[in-house]
């Protein structure tokens, strides 16, 4: 097996186990904006910590599914690593993809993308990149994440203050972390991501209306599309650098 199956292999590994400490904190965000951070199970016991299986203290399970999580992680995890090889920037993706996967749980949940995760991911994805900037063999440019964390924070807060009812503040502040993660890999996949994250969203909300689920004013959640958008967007960067 050569290396780069081998990290394949590991990053499959590593996003199973970061997978299966996403569900409590999932669990725990899932809530109206507005209301306090989940601190019981649906039973009323206490939850200790962020990280770990959603279970009660009797043992019953809440919250998303634990073997579910981990599994889409884990294939999330292989395929950037397949794509990137082991170049040093896949640390950078191994260890931002929980938080886009746990990211996507809580919009798809409750149509909110939690402060705690947003604004923290727009300043580490940058750091990170930064630092795989200094090891030798790295495929990007950090200047151009730099500006790409900029320039689609501000193309996202200007198209908020266009239509602040077709694109919700919590995308706004989404955007720099994705700009900075496409824009290592320069524009192009900056503009790739971006155009797939629109039209997986556009086609989800044609889906619901064609099956009569939604209507033309009905609000989605449109995190979960802008991030896959800017995986398929860096996979495709990472496989051609």
């Amino acid at each position: 097996m050569d290396l780069d199956l081998w990290a394949a292999v590991g990053a499959a590994v590593w996003g199973a186990a970061a997978g299966a400490l996403v569900p409590r904190a999932a669990y725990r965000l899932s809530v109206e904006p507005g209301q306090p951070w989940r601190d019981r199970c649906p039973d009323g016991h206490p939850i200790g910590g962020w990280v770990g299986r959603g279970r009660c203290a009797d043992g019953r399970a809440y919250g998303p599914g634990t073997v579910l999580v981990g599994a889409v992680t884990a294939l999330v995890c292989a395929v950037l690593a397949l794509a990137t090889g082991t170049r040093p920037e896949l640390a950078v993706w191994l260890l931002l993809a929980p938080v886009g996967v746990l990211l996507t749980l809580v919009d798809f949940r409750v149509q909110r993308l939690p402060d705690v995760l947003t604004l923290p991911l727009a300043g580490a994805a940058p750091a990170l990149l930064g630092l795989a900037a200094l090891a030798p063999e790295h495929a990007g440019r950090w200047r151009t994440a730099l500006l790409g964390a900029l320039v689609l924070g501000g193309a996202y807060f200007l198209l908020f203050l266009l239509n602040p009812h077709g694109l919700g503040f919590g995308d706004v502040k989404l955007a720099p972390g994705l700009g900075a993660v496409l824009g290592w890999y320069g524009w192009g996949t900056v503009v790739l991501g971006t155009f797939a994250g629109f039209l997986f969203g556009g086609l989800y909300g044609l889906g619901l209306v064609l099956v009569r689920r939604a209507g033309r004013r009905t609000t989605i959640p449109f995190g979960p599309f802008l991030i896959a958008g800017t995986f398929v967007g860096l996979l495709i960067g990472a496989y051609a650098a």
